[in-house]
């Protein structure tokens, strides 16, 4: 079975077995928002009060991720006072697979009418004077990735040429950037280059993506962002910086700098994302 209505029929079937569990635990209540938990943030989802936690393996054709940091969690639950539904850990692109993969959980979401989707992410610092363990707010994108979660038929509803003009909606930024200002918390704001990886970027590839005006560079969130445009949904999205950028320092990345990093920054950003919830319309 395959094609765009085979794509929708295994999105609703996830969404009916994960509305059952969310009923029994918000009642009535949809979430406010999807809180998608990126490398080594899964530690997110410890905030999430009195949440039902949901396997991926519990829900039909759930992609399973298989990178370390990416626990393959849904928690339902409440986040400042709102109810949420919390994704511990996605998959990517270079994982395998076609590129709506990585949007399923997505196109999940849309079907659930949740309205909103806060993405966090693990990033590589570009920008001069941005360091390690501060955060970066996402302002814009390049989608540098030479694919489209969008590739193919369209999907349902889905608008076949979704506006990414506002893709990360210019309110929800105000109220990210407000409460971190009131949690006296560093928070810069810049353009985030999405990657297909997994290998890290070269330091020739770090001086291209500095010239086409990124300040900071990762291997997710902007398919998401896509799909979540091309259905309506509002996004939001905040780059942990876990290390320089290759070229930076004469020195080489590896994947578990950035996985402790995280551990670093993760008290500031769980009080970022938890504060800026309660304040979400």
């Amino acid at each position: 079975m395959s094609g765009p209505g085979a794509i929708q029929a295994r999105v609703e079937e996830a969404a009916a077995a994960l509305r059952a569990r969310i009923e029994a635990r918000l009642g009535d209540e949809t979430p406010r928002a999807a809180i998608t938990m990126g490398s080594g943030l899964g530690g997110l989802g410890e905030e999430i009060e009195d949440p039902v936690r949901v396997p991926y393996e519990e829900l039909p054709w759930w992609p399973r991720p298989t990178v370390i940091g990416h626990a393959g969690n849904a928690l339902i639950g409440t986040l400042g006072g709102r109810p949420v539904l919390g994704l511990s850990g996605r998959v990517h692109l270079y994982e395998g697979g076609p590129p709506d993969r990585v949007a399923f959980y997505v196109r999940v979401a849309a079907a659930l009418g949740i309205p909103a989707l806060f993405l966090s992410n693990a990033a590589g610092a570009i920008r001069e004077g941005w360091h390690p363990g501060e955060l970066m707010l996402i302002s814009d994108h390049l989608n540098l990735t030479g694919t489209s979660p969008l590739m193919g038929p369209v999907v349902g509803s889905e608008n076949r040429f979704p506006d990414l003009t506002f893709a990360y909606d210019r309110e929800l930024r105000a109220i990210v950037r407000q409460t971190a200002a009131e949690l006296g918390q560093t928070l810069h704001e810049g353009v985030y280059a999405a990657m297909h990886g997994p290998a890290f970027e070269t330091p020739a590839e770090i001086r291209m993506l500095r010239t086409l005006g990124a300040d900071a560079v990762g291997m997710s969130t902007v398919p998401e962002v896509i799909a979540a445009r091309a259905l309506g949904i509002r996004c939001v999205a905040v780059s942990c910086l876990t290390n320089y950028a290759a070229g930076v320092l004469d020195e080489p990345l590896n994947h578990e700098e950035v996985l402790e990093t995280t551990k670093l920054a993760q008290a500031d950003f769980q009080r970022l994302v938890a504060q800026s919830i309660s304040h979400f319309p």
